[in-house]
């Protein structure tokens, strides 16, 4: 059945016995995520049209100005999980604390946190610039039929059962892995349907293209100022092409169809890096891994990293295997 006529929800039902834990429920919360990206994408296809872009005049937890499309999509989202009656846990980059979902018989029976970042990029959205949302699952580690707790969100990356990724662009696409490969499907929007049109989606096996906010160089550390370098050398594969757009969704998706890396570090203005372990960094690795590549904070794996916060935030090195490693020997090399 796989191929250009493949939906969504075809894909989700025939490969649904991959999953470890084959009840029916993963498959339910991919569609969820399925349908709550669909009624985002459409505000976003017409944000220029009514008065939904521009900043709400608060305040997220990270002191980030909160666009009005932020907190539209994290309502979105957040309600379609609780409403399908699947998760026993959100939290999002959008909100201080977890939400505990109890589900409509009270019995907090339900086995699945969510973690997400609704709006990612979202201040390039006055620009039209490329946005998407994030989303990492995992089972839960405490007793079914207790609420969560904090201790159910703070697990490693290489506790998520899946992770993906929605790119509201020149087309939209639903990006996921359940630990089985990469695949990506385009929506239809004349019908409304996600079509498969990336089986199995790899990182090329040689990339040249480095996606960094140059303009902090000088607040660098010393090893990704040498990677850059390394990048701008005049060799036989050299100089690679810097590409960055400030939408991580948008570097990554890039990256990983055309061969990349992305760098986020940390800066002297931003000592613990900037993004966000548990709403960025990890489903990325997830996705990262599965395709090939890989995804590091420039000396150790992402996914092996114990959360000890909520919006904890990490260095982020992601993308080509090759490409990550040499950043990473730059990273040893400058202690």
């Amino acid at each position: 059945m796989e191929g250009r006529n493949t939906t969504l929800g075809e894909f989700i039902i025939e490969h649904q016995n991959s999953f470890q834990y084959s009840t029916g429920e993963l498959s339910r919360i991919i569609n969820s995520i399925r349908l709550a990206a669909k009624v985002v994408n459409y505000k976003v296809n017409k944000a220029g049209l009514v008065d939904i872009v521009g900043a709400a005049g608060e305040q997220n937890i990270q002191g980030e100005d909160q666009q009005k499309l932020d907190v539209y999509a994290n309502e979105v989202f957040i309600q379609t999980l609780i409403n399908r009656e699947i998760v026993c846990g959100i939290g999002s980059e959008e909100n201080d604390d977890f939400i505990t979902v109890a589900g409509s018989d009270k019995s907090h029976n339900n086995k699945y946190i969510v973690l997400m970042d609704p709006l990612d990029g979202s201040s390039n959205i006055d620009v039209n610039v490329s946005v998407g949302t994030i989303f990492s699952v995992f089972r839960r580690i405490t007793p079914v039929g207790t609420p969560v707790t904090l201790e159910d969100f703070l697990q490693p990356g290489i506790n998520q059962v899946a992770a993906g990724y929605v790119i509201y662009g020149t087309s939209t696409m639903l990006v996921y892995t359940t630990g089985h490969g990469v695949n990506g499907f385009t929506l239809n929007p004349a019908i409304g349907t996600f079509y498969l049109s990336h089986p199995n989606m790899k990182y090329p096996d040689k990339g040249n293209i480095y996606s960094i906010n140059e303009g902090n160089y000088v607040h660098f550390p010393q090893g990704v100022k040498d990677y850059i370098k390394y990048c701008q050398l005049e060799e036989a594969d050299r100089p690679y092409t810097s590409r960055y757009i400030g939408s991580l969704v948008s570097d990554f998706h890039r990256n990983i169809i055309k061969g990349g890396i992305y760098l986020y570090p940390t800066t002297s203005k931003t000592p613990s890096g900037k993004l966000r372990l548990l709403y960025e960094c990890n489903p990325m690795a997830f996705i990262a891994e599965q395709a090939g590549g890989k995804a590091s904070n420039g000396f150790d794996r992402i996914m092996e990293i114990q959360p000890s916060a909520l919006h904890q935030r990490a260095p982020f090195f992601c993308g080509n295997k090759e490409m990550v490693e040499k950043a990473e020997e730059c990273m040893a090399n400058a202690k």
